[in-house]
């Protein structure tokens, strides 16, 4: 029996996405406000031959999924949760737009905590710059 660590989860992934071949995978951060510019850097990323992954919808628009204030709420935390999810299996994000909220910041300080590379459409937001 050799004296090496098992792997950890995250080297586990790492050596599956080898594995497997897969493209890098870029997790889109930022306020939904920029729905229009993670769209556009969607395009930008996969042309580049990247997986992207990003925000599926923006509940600051209304819908029935949503209209209930409790509902709404409880839809919110699943959905920090699996954007987190998002974070640990991406290898990158990037962050989109000018303004970087209370949601965003926090989505950078746990990328960086993770190791992983951030970078910004608008460096000069980067709140760590």
């Amino acid at each position: 029996m050799s004296g090496r660590q098992p792997l950890t989860p995250e080297e586990k992934l790492a050596d599956a996405k080898k594995q497997l071949s897969l493209p890098r995978i870029v997790v889109i951060c930022g306020s939904t406000r920029f729905m229009t510019e993670m769209t556009e850097a969607d395009l930008r990323e996969i042309k580049a031959g990247k997986i992207v992954v990003k925000p599926g919808f923006d509940m600051k628009s209304p819908h029935d999924l949503w209209s209930d204030p409790a509902e709404a709420e409880a839809l919110k935390v699943r959905l920090d949760d699996l954007h987190r999810a998002k974070i640990r299996l991406a290898d990158e994000v990037l962050v989109v737009g000018d303004y970087i909220g209370d949601s965003a910041r926090a989505e950078i300080a746990y990328a960086r905590s993770l190791g992983k590379s951030v970078r910004f459409t608008r460096p000069e937001v980067d709140p760590d710059a």
